[in-house]
């Protein structure tokens, strides 16, 4: 079901320099740059063996500033202006960004941001086969949040509009690569967030649920598409439950998301041009699990050591889930992609000295 390979080496340095002033209050100025050196060395195979190697090299200079200025006690600003310049693309770029944020009543928050953001192309499509600028994406993001010591509540609505998105083809030997960015898309939806350590005893539950509606003209799509990446429904639920004479936590999550779409892209050399020869969508992925940790030393004073047992059951249910399909180069017969498994089960023990991180070894087994 594969027709290519590629094998890659990459290599990345980063330096940033940030100066801060206080303006006084809380309001303050940033300014710094960042700079950014990749190097990228790749092997491309084809079908039939034959290799062909390739290297992507960038520097990256970035200048930015940004300044916090709160207007009153309840209402903040910050201004944000970054330019950057990419010897790839041999191009700058100019991103403005300003949020604001008014606090209500009752430790409750409005706020509004706005931002462009750039992006070069990936460096598995490169070199390009056009001179190509940067991708672009504009945020709208309007957020309500009330937060209490036991209790935190967050809903989001956002609008993304992309243009100039990188769209592909192949080269003669056979490897993808950028061939213009004229493509385009949208994303907007809703996201509900609630945190609450107070309706239970001794315990903190989390409930989250979001919903997007995207489409994007990119890649090797024909025309404005639903990416196989994105479920237009999906939601998780997350309890924790510490049981003290038992010195056990008891964690259960339940992750829900809808069928996402997917597709055979083909060239159709009739019409030259790349048409959908086959789609779909995948089933619903369901995904309940559980997980009990034991904390030995959990109590006991002046403990030098911090361990804690884990016993993690994913999937406990057994549910089919289908991830994506992907189709073979001639034939054009498709196959599910799935976990290797319909369960999987984990046990360890974390032990830690000196600094106690039990919490890290419980969040990172939910």
């Amino acid at each position: 079901f594969k027709n290519f390979d590629i094998i890659s080496r990459q290599f990345f340095t980063q330096a940033r320099v940030v100066v801060d002033k206080k303006l006084g209050g809380l309001s303050a100025f940033r300014f710094g740059a960042d700079y950014f050196y990749s190097n990228e060395k790749s092997v491309f195979t084809q079908y039939d063996g034959t290799t062909y190697k390739g290297t992507v090299q960038d520097n990256l200079l970035a200048n930015f500033a940004e300044t916090d200025i709160y207007l009153s006690n309840n209402l903040a600003v910050k201004l944000g202006l970054r330019a950057e310049h990419s010897a790839l693309i041999e191009k700058w770029n100019i991103a403005p960004r300003v949020s604001f944020a008014y606090k209500l009543k009752h430790k409750d928050q409005i706020s509004f941001a706005y931002g462009d953001f750039y992006q070069k192309p990936e460096p598995e499509y490169l070199p390009a086969a056009n001179n190509v600028g940067y991708a672009k994406a504009t945020h709208y993001i309007l957020q309500y949040q009330k937060t209490t010591s036991l209790r935190t509540f967050r809903t989001e609505l956002f609008y993304k509009n992309y243009a100039h998105l990188y769209k592909t083809g192949f080269n003669n030997n056979g490897k993808p690569e950028v061939t213009g960015n004229n493509g385009n898309g949208y994303a907007r939806g809703i996201e509900i967030f609630l945190r609450d350590k107070k309706t239970i005893k001794n315990a903190d539950f989390w409930i989250s649920y979001s919903f997007l509606d995207t489409q994007r003209d990119f890649l090797n799509f024909p025309n404005r598409m639903t990416p196989n990446f994105a479920a237009k429904h999906s939601a998780s639920f997350v309890l924790k439950k510490f049981v003290t004479k038992l010195k056990t936590n008891f964690n259960m999550s339940y992750s829900f998301a809808s069928g996402r779409p997917y597709y055979n892209i083909v060239f159709d050399g009739v019409q030259n041009k790349y048409i959908v020869a086959d789609k779909g969508q995948t089933i619903n992925y369901n995904n309940l699990s559980l997980s009990f940790n034991y904390l030995p030393n959990i109590g006991k004073k002046d403990a030098k050591t911090f361990g804690v047992l884990v016993l993690s059951i994913n999937n406990i249910l057994g549910q089919k889930q289908v991830f994506n399909y992907e189709y073979g180069a001639i034939s054009g017969n498709k196959q599910a992609i799935v976990p290797p498994s319909k369960r999987f089960v984990f046990i360890g023990y974390f032990l830690s000295f000196g600094t106690d991180r039990t919490e890290d070894a419980i969040n990172l087994n939910l």
